[in-house]
């Protein structure tokens, strides 16, 4: 495919802003998507950045600011032309996700996640540029598994490793990344692997999942679950792309999620949506439906996420790469239900008869899942 480039008009610039050292010439993938769309903008205000160039292959619909928009498929050679062709020291690979764009397939999305990683990889080894690569990963190379740990550092290995879907792609992807560290030592390598990204404009299972008027579950099961807000992935790309600050580190695997957990009974009653508890076969049964009708993706790996959970520590994020993120677990889970609209059970009414339900004798005036579930987390990271 033979690459498309194009210049939009530059936006206002903003005033005030404090310089950040970031390479001066940036290259991001993935930017048809609102999340990729959003850090190019946001990454090319900054003073010491030159250009930005924008790829993907198909044009996005938002707009890119002042960025060179070049249509290119990653999956193919030409991505190295374009990094040759603009003098790129700065790569942030924002092209891996488990959701296809447009009316894409899964199979276009793992060739894309897997296969355009490999090309861009191969392309950066073979660039005398390139100095800095950042890319977005996911916490799902961590699986799920009735064994777990109770809490992953970036170091644990995982006692069963994802057998298919987005969660093998990732692994599949850091595979390839540590083997371009290894083989190019002089660039600067940040992995940053995500939990679940939420917010107003989510796109992913996860946020298919939540978005369905009833949330089937794992009977008998109660997952613990994190998020990070879209705005705080925004924000942690920016610490990746540049220079490290006095005192921190970003080159390594980091796992960025915000303070606290969620459990998924909670996450329904704020939501205001019922639940419908069925047994492990049904629930897969239920995701090979919900896939044909292309309501969501209830992939086996999603599954075993809902049965078992994930929580990750992120002592490293904020001890190392020195970010904090502004929203927490609960509070992005918040913003990114103010945007779903109202469920079929409102949350105030379900939260009062919880309460009155807690209150009865036999309940044991014990505390009620969301004031039991603040604690662990805290001690966990």
């Amino acid at each position: 495919m033979q690459a498309i480039t194009w210049r939009v008009p530059e936006p206002v610039p903003l005033c005030g802003r404090k310089a950040l050292i970031l390479g001066k010439v940036v290259l991001v993938t993935g930017v048809a998507r609102q999340l990729g769309g959003r850090f190019v903008r946001r990454v090319q205000r900054e003073p010491d950045v030159d250009r930005v160039i924008a790829v993907d292959a198909v044009a996005p619909e938002h707009h890119l600011g002042g960025a060179d928009f070049v249509r290119a498929d990653i999956r193919q050679p030409a991505i190295a032309r374009v990094l040759a062709e603009h003098s790129v020291d700065t790569v942030v690979h924002m092209d891996v996700t488990g959701t296809p764009l447009g009316g894409g397939s899964r199979g276009s999305v793992k060739e894309t996640n897997v296969i355009g990683t490999m090309q861009l990889l191969g392309a950066c080894q073979k660039s005398p540029s390139v100095q800095r690569l950042v890319v977005k990963s996911s916490t799902n190379v961590y699986g799920s598994a009735p064994k777990d740990p109770a809490v992953f550092t970036e170091t644990t290995p995982p006692k069963s490793l994802p057998s298919g879907g987005f969660a093998k792609d990732a692994v599949e992807v850091e595979g390839y990344v540590r083997g371009f560290a290894r083989r190019r030592p002089d660039v600067a390598v940040c992995v940053l692997r995500f939990a679940n990204i939420l917010g107003p404009t989510a796109d992913s299972p996860l946020a298919d999942y939540f978005s369905l008027p009833v949330l089937p579950t794992v009977l008998g099961y109660d997952p613990r679950l994190q998020f990070v807000h879209e705005d705080d992935v925004i924000d942690v790309l920016r610490i990746g792309a540049r220079e490290q600050e006095r005192g921190t580190l970003n080159s390594g695997t980091f796992n960025i999620a915000g303070d606290g957990v969620l459990l998924l009974s909670q996450c329904s009653r704020r939501l205001g949506r019922p639940t419908v508890p069925v047994l492990l076969p049904a629930v897969t049964w239920a995701g090979s439906a919900l896939r044909t009708v292309g309501v969501t993706d209830f992939s086996p790996e999603q599954v075993r996420l809902l049965t078992h959970g994930r929580v990750v520590s992120t002592r490293q994020m904020r001890e190392t790469l020195g970010f904090r993120p502004r929203f927490t677990t609960a509070e992005t889970f918040a913003d990114f239900a103010r945007s779903r609209g109202p469920g079929l059970l409102p949350p105030e009414a379900l939260a009062k008869a919880v309460d009155r339900l807690a209150a009865l004798p036999f309940a044991g005036g014990g505390a009620t899942g969301d004031d039991a579930v603040q604690h662990p987390t805290q001690s966990a990271n």
